[in-house]
């Protein structure tokens, strides 16, 4: 008989000839009928349990019936055959149950196919498990487990699986808020806590959720479809199983909500049966984009079609419209498959059932069943099959179809249109498997051309503003002290809300001229309760989380803390801590304020450099330069007066020495730079006298002690006390009483300076500009910037369309009608001034060389020096006297002539150590009158009556 099967095979695929197949069939029938009558053919009772006046039950019990035929027509060496008992569960969940126990206590059947519905599986599925009778279902609902439902065998993909493909639509066309539509049941609300988490990574949120019962009427559909009207989401994701949905869109069509800005995206229960709809109900879906579960094409699927085709137009002829054949069909046929093999593999013969030993007058129709023995066996067959069949790869892992890959289509005309597919691995993608080359995340490039509800190509951004909604509710502070940013009060004659301020104007000229669309508002002012006025900001926002606001619009800070409960559009000016403090008197009337532009180290470290570099030049050029010589007194004065000279380039003396001309140009150069620096401070402190500020470090405010002041209410509190300020020397103020305080100043009850963000400040220094100013450095903090409800699809436009009014000129104009200086008020006040004098740290490069470069210089000199008198450091002579002699030699000219002012000149000095001794003494007149040796030199005077030793020889 195998045989005859890899006969048939062969010749079925080579066959061109349809009559010739259909003959060879007919004989293999034959064969297989006259083996079963001889060798025993055991028939298996199965179940069959489908909505007959379905089109899905149709389909379904037409493919079933096919798939017995095709395969014990390829397997006619199988000892068993299935037999197929069909009931009809009326769409009724108890029709449903009860159909089952009739199969199970009448037929005693070792398994059920269906039901179809999860809601009528779920009773049928809970039979199965107490009778241990398999229960192979194409329910969907993941409300339904094989974990928990252990004798439940799911034939198609769980409803979940199509989460990924949903979210990633979603994503690819940036829409944050959705409307969830599903049929309320546990099939519709089974997908929902897998969608919602999904959602949460692409920060985009369910914006309501419609649950519509299968026995809902049109008018309770309408006026559903009506609430939805009112909202601002224009994408609705609907999960229902054909018969609602189909219901559902005629209504959607008729309310107008199927036209151009509207997004409906449909779950794979209503996409994979869109071919076996009415046309007249998809006409009322154009446009609708879905997902359903990818099946290849192939030979063998576009030949099976052509045969279902044929046989369910026969069997079904009171079907009007063209129906194809869809999915569920597919997972019908292979689930029979499945259970054919199983019950060969397991040899099941006869159906046993036992029974408990309880007593049978409270046995139920269960009890009375018993429990199949047979059951568990045909389980294990059936969990972990897997098979390529017509749908493609038919996998069961632990009783659940496994599907990883699912098409996106498009609704156009009568069917639709495939226009990408996703997978785990590429995500969207318009090939099933895209070029690793070329594959980007674009969504242009990512899915095919998509025509929208409305016939429109334009992506639609997924909400909008309607006449029908309500005005756009934005929260404002009031009475706020902050005048230039955001003043609200209300109009005593209308009653109506009067919002002015920079916040406002800029909130005004993008919703009425950037966005793409109009939008209606209105203000609302808020008030803390208990107080006549807005104390806190954190108060007002949260009243956007508690939905009393749409948005908040005014000085609002962005801070950490307020992210959690709404959005904040791009900042509309930066911010910063910083602090002004009084402007000192006119330090030009100041008799020392020649004085202010150096440091006092600065001051010492130029005139110690003065000192030594005249002390260097003097000793570089007192042997070789007749100017650098003289009386002591005159030496001295000398070295002062040279280096002093040179600042202002007026020193008469000559240098000779290379080595001072050296020194001298590195010196030049650092007096240029000083004195430049020098006259460039003096005249800024001389012109620029009401920029000088009475504190120009923050931290001189902790080291002296000082008061300081910060707005009431305000995170600059926590920020001083982070910095180091004591508790008791911070004070709270508004932006009134600014000027108060800091002109009574921190010993008289007021404060030294008042640390406030920058924008308050320089809305109090247009004001005040004359008094006070703004000094640095500048501490970075949030900036300030409108507040949504979280998730809400405004936040990306109004912030494109601040950024549109930063890079024009109209927020320049808005900004000098509120922050325009009073008359008199100078340019610099609307800068940090950071004024101070100049430092040694400013210059320690400079000085650096110079120093180097005279200490280089001296150590060449000392070592020439010490080099030309290495005589006297090689004698036997003490210490001292060496030094003696080497101060001699210093002082003695380089080319040994007679020193102008000298009564004498001297040859040699006084003997003190290493002469020869000798009584005898003769007297010289003159030093040229004798020729000492050089070894001698020093060991004895000249002049009159001067004694010399007698072993001296004599030239």
């Amino acid at each position: 008989m195998a045989k005859l099967d890899s006969e048939y095979s062969s010749s079925s695929s080579s066959s061109s000839s349809s009559s010739s197949s259909s003959l060879l069939v007919l004989l293999l029938l034959s064969l297989g009928f006259l083996h079963n009558v001889l060798g025993g053919q055991v028939n298996v009772d199965v179940g069959l349990i489908l909505d007959k006046d379905t089109i899905v039950g149709k389909m379904t019990k037409t493919c079933m019936d096919m798939a017995l035929e095709d395969f014990y027509a390829t397997h006619l060496n199988f000892t068993t055959r299935l037999v197929l008992h069909p009931r009809d569960s009326k769409t009724d969940d108890v029709e449903a149950a009860s159909a089952a126990i009739d199969l199970l206590k009448n037929v005693q059947v070792h398994a059920i196919l269906g039901p179809q519905s999860s809601t009528q599986a779920e009773f049928v599925i809970n039979i199965g498990n107490k009778t241990q009778v398999p229960i192979i279902s194409l329910a969907t609902s993941p409300s339904l487990s094989s974990k928990e439902n252990p004798y439940f065998i799911r034939a198609a993909p769980i409803a979940s699986a199509q989460i990924g493909a949903l979210v990633s639509i979603i994503k690819a066309f940036s829409w944050k808020q959705i409307v969830l539509i599903y049929e309320d049941n546990s099939y519709g609300s089974g997908i929902l806590p897998h969608l919602i988490d999904a959602l949460l990574p692409i920060n985009t949120q369910v914006q309501y959720q419609s649950a519509i019962s299968l026995s809902a009427t049109d008018d309770y559909i309408l006026r559903e479809l009506y609430k939805l009207q009112t909202m601002q989401t224009r994408v609705f994701v609907v999960h229902m199983l054909l018969p609602l949905a189909s219901r559902l869109f005629l209504k959607v069509k008729e309310v107008g909500m199927m036209r151009q800005g509207y997004v409906w995206i449909i779950t794979d229960a209503i996409t994979s049966l869109l071919d076996s709809m009415d046309p007249t109900r998809i006409e009322a879906m154009q446009g609708a984009i879905g997902v359903k579960t990818y099946v290849p094409r192939s030979k063998e699927l576009d030949k099976f079609k052509k045969r279902w085709r044929k046989r369910f137009i026969q069997e079904n002829p009171d079907i009007k419209h063209e129906c194809e054949l869809n999915i569920y069909g597919l997972w019908a046929y292979s689930s029979v498959k499945v259970l054919a093999m199983a019950t060969e593999k397991t040899q099941i013969s006869k159906p046993k059932f036992w029974k408990s030993n309880t007593n049978g007058e409270n046995w139920t129709d269960l009890d009375v069943i018993g429990a199949s023995k047979m059951g568990p066996v045909l389980l294990h067959s059936i969990r972990n099959m897997r098979f390529n069949d017509l749908s493609g790869e038919f996998n069961l892992v632990d009783g659940e179809l496994q599907s990883s890959t699912f098409q996106i289509v498009n609704v156009i005309g009568k069917r639709d249109w495939e226009v990408g597919f996703w997978t785990p691995k590429y995500g969207i993608s318009k090939h099933l498997m895209p070029n690793k080359d070329t594959y980007t995340t674009n969504k242009d490039d990512l899915i095919k051309p998509i025509i929208w509800p409305g016939e429109s190509y334009v992506v639609p951004k997924g909400w909008e503003m309607t006449a029908m909604e309500k005005r756009l509710r934005v929260g404002v502070p009031i009475e706020n002290v902050f005048y230039g940013f955001i003043k609200a009060e209300k109009d005593p004659q209308t009653n109506d809300v009067i919002a002015i301020g920079f916040c406002v104007d800029v909130f005004k000229e993008v919703m009425d001229h950037l966005l793409p669309y109009a939008i209606q508002y209105e203000f609302i002012p808020f008030v803390t309760p208990g107080a006549n006025i807005t104390m806190s900001y954190d108060e007002l926002i949260y009243q956007i989380a508690l939905d009393k606001f749409d948005v908040v619009v005014g000085d609002i800070t962005i801070r950490a803390n307020r992210s959690k409960f709404v959005d904040f559009t791009m900042p509309i000016i930066e911010s910063g801590v910083a602090m002004i403090v009084p402007v000192k008197d006119d330090e030009s009337k100041n008799a020392w304020i020649f004085m202010k532009p150096l440091t006092m180290d600065m001051w010492l470290i130029i005139g110690a450099l003065f000192i030594f570099i005249g002390f260097v030049v003097w000793v570089l050029e007192h042997r070789v330069n007749k100017e650098f010589r003289g009386p002591p007194h005159q030496q001295v004065g000398m070295i002062f007066w040279f280096s002093f000279s040179t600042l202002v380039f007026s020193h008469g003396e000559k240098v000779v020495n290379n080595l001072s001309r050296f020194v001298l140009i590195i010196w030049v150069f650092v007096v240029l730079v000083v004195t430049s620096s020098y006259t460039a401070s003096l005249t800024s402190m001389l012109t620029v006298q009401k920029l000088q500020p009475t504190i120009t470090n923050i931290n001189d405010l902790i080291k002296n002690g000082d008061y300081v002041g910060y707005a009431e209410g305000s995170f600059v509190g926590e920020f001083l006390k982070n910095m180091g300020f004591n508790s008791s020397k911070l004070r709270t103020y508004n932006l009134q009483t600014y000027d108060e305080a800091l002109s009574k100043g921190s010993k008289n009850g007021g404060v030294a300076a008042i640390v406030d963000e920058i924008p308050y400040l320089r809305l109090f220094l247009t004001k005040y500009c004359s008094k006070y100013v703004m000094v640095g450095p500048t501490y970075s903090s949030e900036d300030f910037g409108f507040a949504f409800a979280k998730g809400s699809p405004l936040v990306p436009d109004v912030s494109r369309g601040i950024l549109s009014l930063k890079e024009g000129g109209k927020m320049n104009e808005i900004i000098a009608k509120w922050f325009s200086k009073e008359k008199g008020c100078m340019d610099q006040n609307d800068i940090m001034v950071t004024f101070g004098s100049l430092t040694v740290k400013s210059f320690k490069g400079l000085f650096l060389i110079a120093g180097v470069s005279l200490l280089f210089a001296l150590i060449i000199f000392i070592s020439n020096f010490l080099y030309e008198n290495k005589t006297i450091l090689a004698s036997n002579c003490s210490i001292r006297q060496k030094v003696t002699m080497m101060v001699k030699s210093f002082d003695k000219q380089k080319d040994g002539s007679p020193d102008e002012g000298m009564a004498i000149s001297t040859i040699a000095t006084t003997p003190v150590c290493d002469c020869p001794q000798s009584p005898a003494t003769s007297i010289f007149h003159n030093a040229e009158d004798i020729n000492v040796s050089p070894r001698y030199e020093g060991c004895f005077t000249t002049g009159p009556n001067t004694p010399i030793h007698d072993d001296i020889s004599i030239v």
